[in-house]
């Protein structure tokens, strides 16, 4: 196959994240919570192997019509931002002002960090949280810690976008990566089936969001703390 129809079907790809998006949203809307997320983890499984792929057959000069950042941005606004404050508001998980309090610090701090030109550093990890709230909102779904508890994560995690904090991409931080790559993979398998079971309080899926999402969340955080060890001349 000719390496320009390859960066063709990497863009094309990447843009059946809008129709995922779309389908969360309808289900969003009627409140089929666990539907939402099935579309939102099958949108995240794209997110991750449409950005390897397009580094791998260069799409940049291979097909550079298509803007496959802006594509990307677009539609991770809606899967990881936008439908999941709209289903952490209408599920009552945050009742009363508290959940208008968190959509809009989720909605409008977002998209001034998705306009952040410094928002990655230079190993391709992300300095502040990088806006993921698709995958908290599924693990407070999951957990149902509380609204105290739920507000308090959200607002924390809002403020993070902003303080030079190192939180790793899975694919792209070559520190780790071994360890990083399989946690990523182990968290979406474990959303799935939470998501597939219902969230049910029993599921064993539920341990493993936590312990992987704890991983996620700290890994960069770990890495400015431990200093890296030097590389030894060949």
């Amino acid at each position: 196959m000719d390496i320009r129809v390859k960066a063709l079907s990497v863009h094309l790809l990447t843009a059946t994240g809008a129709v995922l998006s779309m389908l969360a949203m309808l289900a969003a809307v009627e409140e089929k919570w666990s539907l939402m997320f099935l579309w939102l983890v099958a949108a995240l499984f794209v997110d991750g192997i449409d950005g390897p792929l397009a580094r791998r057959y260069d799409v940049k000069r291979n097909w550079p019509i298509y803007d496959g950042v802006l594509m990307d941005l677009i539609i991770d606004y809606l899967t990881y931002v936008f439908i999941p404050a709209y289903a952490l508001f209408k599920s009552g998980l945050l009742p009363g002002w508290t959940g208008w309090l968190a959509i809009i610090a989720i909605t409008y701090a977002s998209v001034i960090y998705f306009a952040d030109t410094r928002m990655k550093t230079k190993d391709n990890s992300f300095s502040g949280f990088p806006a993921c709230w698709n995958m908290v909102v599924l693990v407070l779904f999951a957990l149902k810690p509380g609204y105290w508890i739920t507000l308090g994560v959200v607002l924390a995690l809002a403020l993070a976008m902003f303080f030079p904090l190192k939180f790793i991409h899975p694919t792209r931080t070559e520190r780790w990566r071994a360890l990083s790559l399989p946690m990523a993979l182990a968290w979406t398998i474990f959303a799935g089936w939470a998501a597939w079971v219902d969230f049910h309080p029993q599921s064993w899926a539920h341990w493993g969001l936590v312990a992987t999402s704890v991983y996620l969340l700290a890994a960069g955080i770990a890495q400015q703390i431990i200093p890296a060890r030097p590389v030894k001349a060949a």
